[in-house]
């Protein structure tokens, strides 16, 4: 059974930084591949970043850049998602996906993945 578990959460000051988690079960995480996604009250759904399975390219939203990366340790079957100076703006729940369709494509940004955690609330606040 796919599962994906995100912890690292929780409340920072403006200008802090923040390593978000994504465990996998179920299955081998660099076969897939795997997005963080985050979602403000009253707002869509949004990509963040995604790393592919097939060759671990990454890819970040602008409003990102410069400030979030991807890493993965395959060894603990984990994605994170190292955030550095957040702005109040970052502040969402902020899921992973997997998405095992990475034959002949890289991952994208949009919210088309099979597989879904259940969240973790990161909130930038002074």
């Amino acid at each position: 059974q796919v599962q994906l578990v995100e912890s690292g959460g929780g409340l920072v000051q403006p200008g802090g930084s923040l390593r978000l988690s994504c465990a996998a079960s179920g299955f081998t995480l660099d076969y897939y591949h795997i997005g963080w996604f985050r979602q403000a009250p009253g707002k869509e759904r949004e990509g963040v970043s995604c790393i592919s399975g097939s060759d671990s390219s990454t890819n970040y939203a602008d409003s990102v850049k410069g400030r979030f990366t991807i890493p993965r340790d395959n060894a603990k079957n984990t994605v994170y998602l190292h955030m550095n100076n957040l702005k109040p703006e970052d502040t969402a729940v902020y899921y992973c996906a997997a998405d095992p369709r990475v034959l002949f494509r890289l991952c994208v940004l949009r919210p088309s993945y099979d597989y879904w955690g259940q969240g973790t609330q990161v909130t930038v606040s002074s």
